[in-house]
């Protein structure tokens, strides 16, 4: 089963959270959250961690912040624990997911204003066609990007993979020889979000669930 966590940021809570719990984690981590500029990004990246000790405990699993390691490209794992997760966040939602059995991407986005234009290069034919059909295109692309996104995570490879390079149809996906299973996860109306799997079998979701600030504690 996965697991959905998610949680907003605030600037009153900010100090707050440096002095509680950035101590807690290895130095490269702390050194890097100090050199964000902005309150929001510093505070985003945090909780998303935070979040991740939230939810491994609701597991019952053991968490010690070292125990994270990195791929070749730069995705996050246990070394020590069979727990798979993906963390994201855009405006003001940070949001984690974590699995038992199964490798997970999760993508958010915050409906902005955008050229959709700009971005016909990323997309197959199919896909921008289909994107061309539906009355409100902003949220129509929103929800291709998610769903794209939430594959590359899930299938570990980042940005190295092309996005145009595969299709997303009827909230399935293929890279090469592996199968990809999506599904819609809504936090709140002015944002889109997608999980993606490799195993349909995972598809039982708990949450999303918002953890208020007093939960981390």
């Amino acid at each position: 089963m996965t697991q959905i966590l998610y949680t907003y940021i605030a600037e009153e809570n900010h100090d707050y959270l440096i002095k509680k719990y950035l101590h807690q984690f290895p130095k490269n981590f702390q050194e890097k959250i100090m050199t964000f500029k902005r309150w929001q990004d510093a505070q985003l990246s945090l909780l998303g961690r935070l979040l991740l000790n939230y939810g491994l405990q609701k597991m019952n699993k053991e968490y010690q912040n070292e125990m994270l390691s990195y791929t070749s490209f730069d995705k996050p794992f246990f070394s020590t624990n069979k727990t798979k997760f993906n963390i994201s966040h855009s405006g003001e939602i940070v949001v984690c997911a974590l699995s038992e059995t199964n490798d997970v991407g999760i993508d958010v986005e915050i409906i902005s204003e955008i050229n959709i234009h700009d971005f016909e290069a990323q997309m197959t034919k199919r896909e921008w066609n289909s994107l061309m059909i539906p009355e409100n295109k902003k949220a129509a692309f929103f929800d291709f990007w998610t769903q794209k996104e939430a594959v590359i995570k899930s299938h570990g490879k980042g940005l190295s993979i092309p996005l145009k390079s595969f299709e997303v149809t009827n909230y399935q996906a293929k890279i090469k020889e592996e199968c990809f299973f999506l599904k819609e996860i809504f936090l709140d109306e002015k944002y889109k979000c997608h999980l993606a799997f490799k195993d349909e079998v995972d598809a039982i979701i708990l949450g999303p669930n918002l953890v208020m600030l007093d939960e981390l504690s």
